[in-house]
């Protein structure tokens, strides 16, 4: 197995969500085993939990459940994350001292705030379905952020405490604030890492480009949109992308 991420590995910007989708699907092909999606994503969860969305395109949601039910489906969005864009703040690039898993563990078995989190979440997915339904940007965009705010408060009340977050990361955050002030629609998030991502429609990806790069290093913005989930190589060895 020959492995490559076009995204720097173990840095909060999902790598192992491609990744792991990608080996799902490679599986299933060299071994014939002609899985369907959700039998495809439940697979890839093993390897990495958010992997079991990057079987699809678009937006998906993650089900929550054992090794045996948890899996995740396509949302039904008209297309819409045809106009949206998303801009990458490489805040560091580096593997993070405390990896994802182990983060979640800690999270999860110390922290008092981690409750609270999962109950908010469970209402948040609803505003999240509600705003795709709607293309509803704003909705779209207050959600995600107010939601991974949430989740990187967990670990602060972890044992012991921790934080993916560093001085810059916290910049680039204000600096989505300063550009909404100014009338630019854009929000941010972050994963399990420092890096902050921006979500904005495709019409102002530019002019939010432009106005972080007066903050950052042109080799710090990266620029992706939505995929069309998990791909099959035409090569004589069985090869999947994601």
């Amino acid at each position: 197995m020959e492995s490559q991420n076009f995204v720097p590995t173990a840095a909060g910007l999902a790598s192992s969500a491609s990744g792991l989708a990608a080996l799902a699907g490679a599986c299933s092909e060299a071994l014939d085993l002609n899985l369907s999606e959700q039998a495809l994503s439940r697979l890839a969860r093993r390897g990495s939990g958010s992997a079991c969305r990057s079987i699809y395109g678009g937006f998906a949601e993650w089900h929550q459940g054992t090794d045996e039910t948890s899996f995740a489906t396509q949302v039904p969005s008209n297309g819409w994350e045809e106009e949206l864009s998303m801009i990458f703040i490489l805040i560091n690039a580096q593997a993070k001292e405390v990896s994802s898993r182990e983060g979640m563990r800690r999270t999860v078995e110390t922290s008092s705030f981690y409750p609270g989190w999962l109950s908010a979440t469970a209402s948040d997915l609803v505003k999240m379905k509600q705003a795709i339904a709607e293309k509803d940007f704003t909705a779209l965009g207050e959600t995600t952020e107010a939601n991974a705010l949430k989740m990187h408060g967990t670990t602060l009340a972890a044992e012991p405490p921790f934080t993916y977050w560093s001085s810059e990361s916290l910049r680039a955050m204000e600096c989505v604030r300063m550009l909404r002030k100014k009338g630019l629609a854009c929000y941010f998030t972050m994963d399990a890492g420092p890096n902050v991502k921006v979500l904005c429609q495709k019409q102002e990806e530019q002019t939010i480009l432009r106005e972080l790069s007066a903050h950052f290093a042109s080799e710090q913005l990266v620029t992706a949109h939505a995929g069309k989930g998990l791909a099959f190589l035409p090569v004589e060895e069985s090869s999947a992308i994601n």
